[in-house]
């Protein structure tokens, strides 16, 4: 009998390529994924097919974005894609700097090649620095800069710093986004069932459909928050698309499943709501502890818990 040790069997990763992406950045944060197996593809439903269908452990993905809001198509397939649960939270401080075949000066730039997103963030210095310029619309920051080599369509492309890391490129203007704080939220996605410890500096991500169109069913579910002290960090609204007026709530909540003011806000959506579905209760990417006000501890609900039984015990008793 051989005395080698088992190595770990390797895991996979997917996450939005090629290299030199902001997925890829986020994706460089996680701990685990480290030495292991990363997996590049062309867009989020490959990506969520990867972790479905077992190919890849885990997959990493855009959700939001601090200028532009919640990614639609994310949230969208959250919603329908069922098994997935969130496990874990990374920030990627999110800049541009404007890029070219070599030789190419700035004044000699006509049209540049951008994702939309990344075009939004930059546009107000590239109209200030190149007056009268058009855009190509580009599927992806590094296709953008990709596509340079590939095609002669555009002069210049916006694309993540370090790209001349991947792409022999030039970079002719650096940090050309707007708004310096920007910053995308990625999660990490898999299919396991298993809740990552809660460590006092969680979130919760949920999925909430309203029973119906009728007056005030928003303020019940929010209510289910707020009278446990529970803090939502985001709320933001998708059509279902089944009918005109209906629509889902992507909800982020300050807490873990395992926190009794958590659990107990889950139990009165359940009740209340048409639909609810849990996406997991992972570390918040800040890793800022959450302030609870003292009528919220556990020991509070657990105490009221406590006090109930002992009053059904004495009926009981006669």
């Amino acid at each position: 009998m051989s005395d080698s040790p088992v190595s770990a069997p390797t895991r996979t990763y997917s996450y939005l390529g090629p290299r030199g992406t902001f997925t890829e950045r986020a994706l460089a944060q996680v701990p685990e994924a480290q030495g292991q197996t990363w997996r590049p593809v062309q867009n989020l439903g490959e990506a969520l097919d990867d972790v479905i269908t077992g190919r890849s452990d885990a997959a990493m993905i855009a959700i939001e974005n601090s200028i532009d809001g919640g990614v639609s198509v994310a949230q969208d397939a959250l919603a329908t894609v069922p098994g997935l649960r969130v496990i874990g939270e990374y920030l990627v401080p999110v800049s541009f700097d404007l890029v070219a075949r070599r030789g190419t000066r700035l004044e000699d730039i006509r049209i540049v090649n951008a994702h939309p997103v990344a075009y939004a963030q930059s546009r107000e210095l590239l109209d200030a620095r190149l007056p009268g310029h058009g855009h190509i619309p580009a599927a992806s920051n590094v296709a953008a800069a990709a596509d340079l080599l590939d095609t002669p369509h555009a002069d210049a492309a916006v694309a993540p710093p370090g790209i001349t890391d991947h792409y022999d490129l030039e970079v002719l203007l650096t940090d050309i986004g707007s708004n310096k704080n920007a910053v995308t939220r990625f999660l990490l996605v898999s299919t396991t069932q298993a809740i990552p410890p809660r460590t006092g500096a969680d979130k919760t991500s949920l999925i909430a459909e309203l029973p119906g169109n009728e007056s005030g069913a928003l303020l019940t579910m929010l209510e289910q928050f707020s009278t446990r002290g529970v803090n939502m960090s985001m709320i933001e609204s998708r059509p279902v698309g089944d009918e005109m007026g209906r629509y889902r709530f992507i909800i982020d909540a300050e807490g873990h499943i395992l926190d009794e003011r958590m659990a107990e806000a889950l139990l009165g959506l359940r009740r209340s709501l048409a639909r609810l579905t849990f996406l997991g209760s992972y570390p918040a990417a800040d890793r800022s502890a959450i302030t609870v006000d003292s009528r919220f501890s556990d020991s509070v609900f657990l105490e009221a818990r406590e006090w109930l039984r002992d009053i059904l015990g004495a009926d009981s008793r006669g």
